[in-house]
């Protein structure tokens, strides 16, 4: 869900010449004389009905972050493998504090659930994943950041003029403060770090107290992840992943590697993948290359996978949801058990991946991934 530096080409060297005029300091005054920053108040005031001198004293008070041109021009950590990104997220300190969060929040998260259709260990894994549960949600200010990469960082000044337009409407809306209101550099916001155009077009106000809080409101959180997921497509009691098993032939070197629905159940087959059918073969599905240290594994994601790579665009993403999820409900159901002082069930491999289908001709199926070590 967070704006990314990627794929800029030579953003790098245009972002490091604004440093370069910034002087090096920590932050700067916006100067809202620049004709730029003129062009966009007189735009917002035409577009939205806000008065110019409400814009040009809100921008006023903006600063121009260096720090936040540093961490954009940063160059893109280099792509891990799959064995390497699911360490990061898979741990044992947030598989337990998200069964945790599960018990203390069952009530509203089943509420959201029912609403989206959306499993509550789905929600609760984004937020997992995004920002442990709701404690790392960003210490700049969204008003700093939006400001910043608006008119000080050139290859994204588009994008971020229309962030930072969608976020003055945004305060106007939902009654939030523009001068308190923190994120993370790139201006995305509260426990599900929506940028403000999503928060303004995805947020639910599940608790129906006239405005919508997602940095403090559990209920309008958990709704709007779950409305988030809905609006993109998910299909309530559909598949996520499958394991699969595939030998692709040389003239298939980026097979698994592309992140769209371009292929169908039966396409798949067709094709040599083995995997259980849990849909109809018209159904649209991709192949997943998931890189493990002793070559590549492959799984078949559906619609429901793809809709996860909405909120953000990867694929490895996408598949530390998935296995968080499997965990945090397999977690929080040991925890109801041992509660309800029956003995529990030996826990099973992480993450319970759909199993392939029994054959005679093929090897035996694929181990289960191992349980990462404890952090």
């Amino acid at each position: 869900m967070r704006a990314s530096p990627r794929h800029l080409g030579r953003a790098p060297l245009l972002a490091g010449a604004v440093l370069a005029v910034l002087g090096g300091s920590a932050a700067s005054a916006l100067d809202t004389r620049r004709d730029d920053v003129r062009q966009f108040m007189a735009q917002v005031a035409a577009q939205d009905g806000i008065s110019k001198h409400a814009l040009k004293k809100l921008l006023k008070a903006a600063h121009s972050e260096a720090s936040i041109l540093e961490a954009m021009e940063r160059p893109a950590e280099k792509a891990k493998p799959w064995y390497e990104y699911r360490p990061l997220f898979l741990t044992e300190r947030r598989i337990e504090e998200g069964a945790a969060f599960t018990a203390a929040h069952r009530d509203e998260l089943d509420q959201a659930s029912l609403a989206s259709g959306v499993p509550a260990e789905y929600i609760v894994a984004i937020l997992g994943v995004e920002t442990f549960y709701g404690r790392l949600t960003g210490r700049y200010r969204v008003l700093d950041a939006l400001a910043t990469l608006a008119f000080d960082y050139p290859p994204r000044a588009p994008f971020f003029k229309d962030e930072l337009e969608q976020f003055i409407l945004l305060t106007h809306e939902a009654s939030i403060d523009p001068l308190t209101a923190t994120g993370s550099y790139a201006g995305a916001m509260g426990a599900p770090q929506f940028m403000p155009s999503n928060y303004r077009k995805y947020a639910v106000d599940a608790n129906h107290d006239g405005h919508v809080d997602l940095w403090r409101s559990w209920p309008d959180i958990f709704a709007s992840v779950g409305n988030y997921l809905k609006e993109h497509g998910w299909n309530a009691g559909e598949p996520v992943l499958s394991e699969a098993r595939f030998q692709p032939d040389e003239s298939e070197p980026d097979a698994g590697r592309e992140l769209a629905l371009s292929q169908t159940v039966a396409s798949l087959q067709a094709r040599g993948v083995v995997f259980e059918q849990l849909l109809p073969p018209e159904a649209p599905v991709m192949l997943i290359a998931a890189d493990e240290s002793d070559g590549v594994h492959w799984r078949v994601g559906y619609q429901n996978f793809y809709t996860i790579t909405r909120y953000n665009h990867s694929a490895l993403y996408a598949m530390a949801v998935y296995e968080l999820a499997a965990a945090v409900k397999r977690r929080t159901e040991e925890l109801a058990t041992q509660s309800a002082g029956r003995p529990a069930t030996p826990p099973e491999p992480t993450p319970a991946l759909t199993p392939l289908p029994p054959t005679p001709l093929l090897p035996a199926p694929l181990p289960p991934a191992p349980v990462p070590p404890s952090s």
